[in-house]
């Protein structure tokens, strides 16, 4: 019975740490989009499988339009980006590179997304 116990407690405290890795964490964002006012400062960085992520602001209310950006990482070092608004439109912002100067950022065709 003890056994059973030990084992009991020892799978729940695995699932705790799996799910505390979902949860948003603070993060420092740069966020340069295409004609718009660059974002620089707090952010929540919830992190996704295969190293996909998504971003929202703290502090103010969007990043450029949009209230939370999305990166979806589709191959080794390349994502598709899209950010969401306060309407609810799912707007493309198009495919990014992982820098290799910086690996904290990706650089889209007018954007650079940034997390530390």
């Amino acid at each position: 019975m003890k056994r059973i116990a030990v084992l009991i407690a020892s799978f729940i405290m695995t699932q705790q740490l799996l799910i505390g890795e979902a949860i948003a964490r603070p993060a420092r964002c740069v966020v340069n989009g295409a004609g718009a006012a660059p974002y620089q400062g707090k952010c929540e960085f919830s992190p996704e499988t295969g190293g996909s992520f998504s971003i929202t602001p703290v502090g103010k209310s969007a990043f450029d339009g949009a209230t939370v950006i999305s990166v979806s990482v589709t191959l080794p070092g390349v994502a598709e980006v899209r950010g969401l608004t306060r309407d609810g439109i799912n707007s493309r912002w198009g495919e990014a590179q992982r820098s290799k100067e910086d690996p904290a950022c990706w650089i889209g065709s007018d954007f650079k997304i940034c997390v530390y």
